[in-house]
């Protein structure tokens, strides 16, 4: 079985994230969508928050699943028995640090690949980031957000 792990902060999952996980779902027999915690950020969301909102809105992909982890992303992939690392570049500036890593990473694990899948046009410059300042200030995120995440996002804003 050929395992792919798809990690990131997640915060929240966008429509960006989710038509890498769906393309990557044709490739791989299973896709790990994994949260991992991030010590250089801040997050809106609690992972156990991020966890749900993408069992949520990932529930229809049959070999999809949702995890989340703390530490290498490597490690947890050999631990997963994963056979490569899915990330997702939306433009060539995203290209110079996800290489980097990515031979960091096969330096540590040889057997572990890493997996670059280009965004789709539309959605290149979409962030969570990007999400999060819009709904922050009550701009509508709904064509960048499952309509779940849409409405978790309202109720983080107008506590």
């Amino acid at each position: 079985m050929k395992i792919g792990i798809y990690p990131g902060s997640f915060d929240p999952i966008t429509y960006g994230h989710m038509d890498i996980i769906e393309r990557a779902s044709r490739f791989f027999d299973k896709v790990i969508v994994a949260v991992s915690k991030n010590s250089r950020k801040q997050p809106l969301f609690t992972i156990e928050e991020r966890v749900d909102m993408l069992n949520t809105v990932l529930h229809g992909y049959a070999n999809v699943e949702v995890d989340s982890f703390y530490g290498l992303t490597v490690d947890y992939a050999e631990r997963k028995g994963a056979h490569a690392i899915i990330r997702g570049l939306r433009a060539i500036s995203d290209f110079e640090n996800e290489f980097q890593m990515a031979l960091t990473n096969k330096k540590l694990k040889p057997g572990i690949e890493t997996v670059f899948l280009m965004t789709q046009p539309n959605f290149s410059f979409l962030s969570s980031s990007v999400v999060r300042e819009l709904a922050a200030y009550g701009g509508c995120v709904r064509d960048f957000v499952p309509p779940f995440v849409e409405k978790r996002l309202r109720e983080k804003f107008t506590r």
